[in-house]
């Protein structure tokens, strides 16, 4: 394969296949250092084609209870009651650290997804 930008989904398809077949190279080769390159490349493609957008902290405790089968009572429970909740979801209040490493512990959320900028109110918290 010629090593070359990226730039339709047919290279990227191409990319991919010659990541496939050079996959179990020998660590320090020719082909593991292609594999490498292509790897990057497929990456930055990727990110260019299809963005995603990122989660904030309310956006991710909203999937923990619409999706993985918590409920806003058990976040209730977590960071002390059913109206710091309530505001939590509604973006009227921020989450602390401690919150936040309750969180992480009763429901398995990493606390790095979790503590990270997001808006509240109409302004961003850090």
């Amino acid at each position: 394969m010629d090593i070359r930008p990226i730039r339709t989904d047919a290279d990227h398809e191409e990319a991919i296949r010659e990541i496939e077949r050079l996959w179990n190279a020998a660590k320090g080769s020719r082909e593991a250092d292609i594999v490498d390159v292509l790897a990057t490349l497929v990456e930055v493609y990727e990110k260019a084609r299809w963005p995603i957008e990122e989660s904030d902290p309310v956006d991710i405790l909203k999937y923990a209870i619409d999706e993985m089968g918590h409920t806003q009572a058990e976040l209730a429970h977590i960071v002390g009651s059913r109206s710091r909740a309530s505001e939590i979801l509604a973006r009227k209040r921020a989450l602390t650290i401690e919150m936040i490493d309750k969180i992480s512990n009763a429901w398995g959320i990493s606390r790095g997804l979790l503590a990270v900028p997001y808006a509240l109110g109409g302004r961003k918290v850090t």
